[in-house]
């Protein structure tokens, strides 16, 4: 009976001793939990960061709409159905472009707010993505050493 030798066969002895003469690194599964609990902790506070920013930014919305409301039916209580003389327009086109501006004003204060609260987020998440690659330094140079 003939042995069949094939060149590809699975030789559980030299699959260990390749194994063996190998250094493989050794995995710190605790320091991996502990950096994995700071990047949700990271994520954790960045989404507190921008729900407390942003419920100030609707805050500020609805307060900017309700004066807006109130100025609008101001400027409306003083209109009289009676034609309109060159004088009541000038004052008309002041009262718009003055709303105008303000509205103009008040939505750059908005995205102004807005960015604050984004910029806040990315600094938390920044900060811990930071930490995170010193970190994984101090572990790939204690494996090499």
């Amino acid at each position: 009976m003939a042995t069949n030798k094939n060149a590809f066969a699975f030789d559980a002895d030299k699959i260990k001793d390749m194994f063996t003469a190998a250094k493989m690194p050794v995995v710190d599964t605790d320091a991996m939990m502990a950096a994995q609990k700071k990047n949700v902790d990271a994520l954790i506070e960045a989404n507190q960061v921008v729900v407390a920013g942003y419920q100030d930014v609707y805050k500020r919305q609805v307060a900017l709409f309700e004066a807006g409301l109130a100025q609008a039916k101001e400027m409306m209580s003083g209109v009289k159905a009676q034609p309109l003389t060159a004088d009541q327009a000038t004052q008309n086109a002041d009262a718009i472009r003055t709303a105008f501006e303000k509205t103009a004003a008040d939505l750059n204060e908005l995205a102004e707010m807005t960015q604050k609260v984004n910029t806040g987020a990315f600094e938390v998440v920044k900060a811990r993505a930071e930490e995170a690659v010193a970190e994984f330094k101090a572990a790939a140079d204690k494996m090499v050493a």
